[in-house]
């Protein structure tokens, strides 16, 4: 669930500022910071999970552990894109 928030919190944010009209696209950005807590979340969580199966007799969950670390590291990379659009936003604003 973590690692779905993650992947999801950049692009609702910028849904939101499609449909209204009191939201710009660079507020939208503020949600990369969202993105990247959930995303961090969900890589540590994996990793317990992970760490858990292992000690278990039966190895279930290695697969839902393996799908939200990957969903947690692409949810970082939203963040960090998103990050990296907002910084070079301002940084072209600023050089005006």
């Amino acid at each position: 669930m973590l690692g779905l928030a993650a992947v999801a919190a950049l692009p609702a944010a910028i849904a939101v500022a499609q449909v209204s009209p009191r939201v710009t696209l660079l507020q939208a950005g503020f949600g990369a910071p969202v993105a990247a807590v959930f995303g961090l979340a969900a890589v540590l969580v994996a990793r317990a999970a992970r760490r858990r199966s292992q000690l278990s007799i039966a190895a279930s969950g290695r697969g839902v552990a393996r799908l939200g670390r990957f969903l947690g590291l692409f949810g970082l990379c939203f963040a960090a894109s998103g990050a990296i659009a907002v910084g070079f936003y301002e940084l072209l604003v600023r050089a005006q």
